[in-house]
């Protein structure tokens, strides 16, 4: 009985090895794979996060422009996807540009400054209301994730120059 005990020690054999082994890798891989699963998504947000601010930030930079026209406000389209507002001003006229899925802005005979970058479509649009000529900006952002998404990135800004000569 001894001898038996001697000879029946405890241990693994080649094949439990290999099947531990190819357990762990795949639980690393599938725990790899929603680690970047998730930064992707994670970059996608910040990304999407960004532009959603530079859209609110440029759309309540048009709406000052807008109130501070001092004369009636002139839309011109250039090309087949290409738009310029002009806005004139006291000191100076400011300009806005869609083109090449972005929207800068000029101030006078300046440089351009691009503004908003990643944009899908853009358009400006006189609003008549009742007492009050208004503008409309209508904005859609780009997508960044591959898959479709329920909601689209879009954006309307209204505004109304201080002395309603924007017509």
């Amino acid at each position: 009985m001894n001898r038996a005990r001697k000879n029946c020690r405890g241990g693994f054999t080649l094949i439990e090895t290999l099947v531990y082994m190819s357990m762990l890798f795949v639980i690393l891989g599938m725990g790899y794979l929603a680690m970047y699963k998730s930064m992707d998504a994670s970059t996608g947000l910040r990304r999407n996060a960004t532009d959603i601010t530079r859209a609110v930030e440029a759309g309540e930079h048009w709406r000052e422009d807008v109130r501070d026209a001092t004369q009636p406000i002139r839309l011109e389209p250039v090309g087949e996807n290409e738009t310029v507002l002009h806005i004139p001003q006291a000191q100076a006229e400011v300009t806005y540009l869609y083109s090449s899925n972005s929207i800068s802005r000029r101030v006078g005979q300046g440089d351009w400054f691009p503004v908003l970058e990643h944009v899908k479509t853009a358009q400006f649009v006189a609003d008549q209301r009742q007492k009050v000529s208004a503008w409309r900006w209508e904005l859609e952002l780009e997508h960044y994730r591959k898959s479709t998404t329920r909601t689209r990135p879009l954006f309307t800004f209204v505004a109304v120059a201080t002395n309603n000569l924007a017509k």
